[in-house]
């Protein structure tokens, strides 16, 4: 057998369970401060991770309120996947179900809720899909780690973390829905100085 010759990253831990329930806490109080009651308030996943989010931030909103409702009355999922602008470059990705919470969109606050916020070309599309369903009264965007280096003139209203970093480092975030864990990973190419 021969050495592989591929650098492997560097992993440094970020956030572990209790700082990622902490931020998600925070921002559903955030959510519910800015004026959004959980009648007037549908959040919506963006696939894969930003789903389980969403609905964690459902549950600390209906709790916060003292609403005993289940949490898909509040949250949901919305696919992005033919709205993307790289599928020429990546054309075989499964959709996955866009759930709409009973009552719709329409005339309500809908907030966009994803792991990681970096070029803004995943909440472009996610925009693009809203308006093909309905029309909000305000759209709102929640993310867990804001990494930086944006290509479009997209921000985040609610924010866990901002982790600035290089282009080439990669921030990956394990929840215990999907990954047995919960976790926010900074993956260093090997070599690659911190510069921070």
């Amino acid at each position: 057998m021969t050495e592989s010759t591929t650098p492997v990253p560097d992993r440094v831990r970020i956030l572990g369970p209790e700082e990622i329930r902490r931020a998600l806490v925070r921002i559903a109080h955030e959510i519910l401060e800015s004026g959004h009651g959980a009648d007037d308030l549908v959040l919506l996943g963006i696939p894969h991770r930003g789903v389980p989010l969403a609905e964690r931030l459902a549950a600390q909103i209906l709790a916060a309120e003292g609403i005993d409702r289940p949490v898909e009355d509040l949250a949901g999922s919305l696919d992005v996947t033919m709205y993307r602008d790289d599928l020429r470059q990546h054309p075989t990705r499964a959709p996955s179900p866009t759930r709409i919470p009973r009552g719709g969109i329409d005339g309500r606050t809908v907030v966009l809720v994803d792991d990681v916020l970096f070029s803004g070309r995943t909440v472009r599309a996610a925009l693009d899909a809203l308006g093909a369903i309905g029309r909000p009264s305000a759209v709102r965007l929640a993310v867990l780690v804001d990494r930086g280096h944006r290509e479009l003139p997209i921000r985040a209203d609610h924010v866990g973390k901002n982790l600035p970093t290089s282009r080439g480092e990669r921030v990956h975030v394990e929840l215990a829905e999907t990954d047995g864990e919960d976790a926010v990973v900074l993956a260093r190419p090997a070599g690659e100085e911190e510069t921070r």
